[in-house]
């Protein structure tokens, strides 16, 4: 009764001073669930304005909760929504949170939840306007918060003072997350310092036990004879960036038909390391282990070699990839002249291997130190 009282005063645009939203916690003694209703938890009319774009917030249909115990969301048979409060930093299973969320939900329903992200806690605390010292901070609670959990030696220490609670999230983390437990992003929006990230589920998880979360991971890529080969590369990227290939090249475009626009996924420190080329390095392994040469075209995640043209993905096949790729040599401006640059290469490589090879590195070469030719 509450709750469409509410419904109908926000519906009819009157300002609501206090936000009651309804939440299940469970109740030890008897196990059953006790409703409750929070005080506050959203702490805007922004956020409300900003949800009923999406699901109709006190609808019968949506189910509102605040918790980290999937368990506590109780789905009628015709909810198409669920929204979640709880803020994802305090999860400490992430994944199989939103695993469990896909199940009871059906195909395209709708699922929201939101997170405070790295630059959302940079600003809500005083630290990190105090220079020097900031710097000094953030490393330790990168260490603590992210290192930590992941190290099988230290995460029973971590988890143990922190019960999982607290924990430092980037935005391509979570969207990735969501990706890969079988939702799509559709879109989302930083308010009052949480970032409120709106999906529909789209497939079941990929339930993924190995995503790259390490500082070097290995990325599957299309090689020789359309062989699937697994390439090493320097952490450059957020956790969990991978799932989000699509998506971002879909949503911002490229760059010279090659790198995606304003790719939030690369970290500050990656970055810096792509700049240098450092994060280059453990490809060196493909190299040594014959999957790589020296100079060939650049060796591309299946989603982005489906976008070549057929005939342009046969000839690519029939050669190894390589470290150095014609690209730094022509320098194409889009996606078009990418391709033909690539043509051009394997056309001039399959008559003549060791000469187009050596041509193609010292043009290479000479644009990296003279014109500034860097991977972005």
């Amino acid at each position: 009764m509450l709750t469409g009282k509410l419904n109908s005063l926000i519906n009819n645009g009157i300002n609501v001073p206090l936000k009651l939203i309804p939440s299940f916690t469970r109740n030890k003694k008897n196990k059953t669930f006790k409703k409750q209703f929070l005080v506050n938890d959203i702490s805007s009319t922004l956020t409300l304005d900003y949800l009923k774009n999406f699901c109709g917030l006190f609808s019968h249909k949506t189910e509102i909760v605040n918790t980290d115990n999937p368990s506590n969301i109780i789905v009628k048979r015709k909810t198409d929504c669920i929204v979640n409060f709880y803020r994802i930093n305090d999860i400490r299973f992430i994944n199989k949170f939103f695993e469990i969320v896909n199940e009871k939900l059906s195909v395209d329903n709708t699922f929201i939840c939101c997170v405070e992200t790295f630059t959302a806690r940079r600003q809500r605390k005083s630290v990190y306007n105090i220079p020097i010292l900031r710097n000094i901070y953030f490393c330790f609670e990168f260490v603590f918060l992210r290192i930590f959990p992941k190290v099988k030696f230290f995460s029973p220490f971590y988890f143990s003072i922190t019960r999982g609670k607290n924990r430092l999230l980037s935005k391509a983390e979570v969207l990735g997350r969501l990706m890969s437990c079988g939702f799509d992003i559709v879109d989302y929006k930083t308010i009052d310092g949480l970032l409120y990230i709106v999906s529909e589920k789209k497939r079941i998880p990929s339930y993924d036990m190995n995503p790259s979360y390490g500082p070097i991971f290995k990325m599957p890529r299309v090689g020789k004879s359309r062989k699937i080969i697994h390439v090493y590369k320097l952490r450059t990227m957020h956790p969990y960036s991978e799932y989000l290939q699509d998506y971002i090249f879909e949503k911002n475009g490229s760059l010279n038909g090659d790198k995606v626009l304003n790719d939030f996924r690369i970290s500050p420190v990656g970055s810096f390391f792509r700049k240098i080329w450092i994060d280059e390095l453990p490809m060196l392994i493909n190299l040594l282990k014959g999957e790589l040469k020296l100079v060939g075209v650049r060796p591309l995640s299946i989603s982005k070699f489906n976008m070549y043209p057929k005939k342009i993905q046969d000839l690519r096949t029939k050669v190894k990839p390589g470290l150095i790729p014609p690209f730094y040599a022509d320098m194409p401006n889009d996606f078009n002249e990418l391709v033909l640059s690539e043509k051009n290469y394997l056309n001039q490589y399959l008559k003549n291997p060791i000469f187009t090879d050596l041509k193609y590195f010292c043009k290479a070469f000479y644009n990296i130190i003279f014109n500034g030719a860097r991977s972005k």
